[in-house]
């Protein structure tokens, strides 16, 4: 939580962005039906986070213009980053630079759920599958 919130608080002093808060519970409330739930938390030119909730697997692929953190909130994956392949669970923290193949596969009961911060800012058409 540190990173997203060091991401908020020094671009918040660059351009004076307002304040916000968003809750989790607000956000996944009730049985996740589909495999991949991407939200939109915040965003401005040089940064954007997201939510995202995983309910079986994210499939190997890559960011050709960004680099991404991602911090987990519940859940467990094993996640492959480049060459290593390892388990992620809540309160872990990865950092994949740009062009760089990763992907999950959720182990645990409950969704893998993550806050992803990209930087610069993205709109998802950098992603490239393997």
């Amino acid at each position: 939580m540190k990173l997203k919130l060091s991401c908020i608080l020094f671009f918040g002093m660059i351009f004076q962005l307002d304040a916000q808060h968003l809750s989790t519970d607000t956000i996944f409330n009730g049985t996740q039906t589909e495999n991949i739930v991407s939200r939109r938390l915040f965003s401005d030119s040089l940064c954007s986070s997201f939510l995202v909730s995983i309910k079986n697997e994210i499939k190997v692929h890559k960011h050709v213009h960004h680099s991404e953190q991602v911090v987990v909130i519940s859940g467990s994956a094993v996640m492959s980053l480049g060459d290593s392949v390892f388990t992620m669970k809540k309160g872990d923290v990865s950092f994949i630079p740009a062009n760089t193949w990763h992907g999950a596969r959720t182990t645990s009961a409950e969704p893998f759920r993550v806050i992803s911060i990209q930087a610069p800012q993205s709109d998802g058409t950098d992603r490239v599958y393997k």
